[in-house]
């Protein structure tokens, strides 16, 4: 039986259907689609809240972290804008990401401790190639999250998510990055891609981490 008894920020029961959907997808396969499943309004504070935002608050994404991160246009082209919660709709944002993280510990004992996610722009040609979130026993990343915020997607735009169901997979699952689809998968279970866009392509990258601080290394970083 699902527990309700929760903190809830503006969407209430809406919410404990979405996270208990992607609870239960995570038991059975480890991931999780929801096509238009974001509540609108947030969908649409954050929709907005890209179209005022300034070009030069994004940066070419890279690969790798901290000391080893490094820009690589052979395996990925996008930019990107961390959030902070300094915006009325990255606050938004992350209450509800919170929310998220809140009903998955009860539900599914995860340990998820903390979020980080970023906004991302893939101009046309833009692609990611092949790659995991979270290598096995080097990073903390438990669970990725992604949200897409782009109205009126055409199958012609391209820029679909394949998400694989393991490294011999070739095949994989498409997604497409239509307004307000919510995917949510096991970082280090999952290689994904993101096929050339045709149109600028925007969306919400997140993951929910571990606390795998120690006496003298402070993780996840403040």
């Amino acid at each position: 039986m699902i527990n309700t008894s929760l903190s809830h920020h503006e969407f209430g029961d809406a919410n404990d259907t979405l996270f208990a959907r992607i609870a239960s997808d995570l038991r059975e396969k480890g991931y999780s689609i929801n096509p238009a499943a974001l509540p609108e309004t947030l969908g649409e504070k954050l929709y907005q809240h890209l179209g005022s935002m300034e070009q030069e608050k994004f940066d070419q994404a890279g690969i790798g972290r901290d000391r080893q991160l490094m820009q690589n246009t052979f395996v990925r082209r996008d930019e990107i804008c961390w959030i902070t919660g300094e915006s009325d709709a990255g606050r938004a944002w992350l209450d509800w990401t919170h929310d998220m993280q809140v009903f998955l510990n009860r539900q599914l004992f995860l340990g998820l401790f903390s979020f980080e996610s970023h906004f991302s722009h893939y101009a046309a040609g833009d692609f990611y190639k092949r790659h995991v979130d979270a290598f096995k026993g080097q990073d903390n990343r438990v669970l990725s999250v992604v949200v897409y915020l782009n109205h009126n997607w055409a199958p012609e735009n391209g820029g679909e998510l394949v998400l694989f169901k393991d490294k011999d997979d070739m095949e994989g699952v498409k997604v497409t990055p239509g307004f307000g689809t919510v995917l949510v998968f096991l970082s280090e279970e999952f290689p994904h891609e993101v096929r050339p866009t045709n149109r600028d392509r925007y969306s919400i990258a997140g993951w929910f981490r571990l606390n795998t601080s120690t006496t003298d290394r402070v993780d996840p970083p403040s």
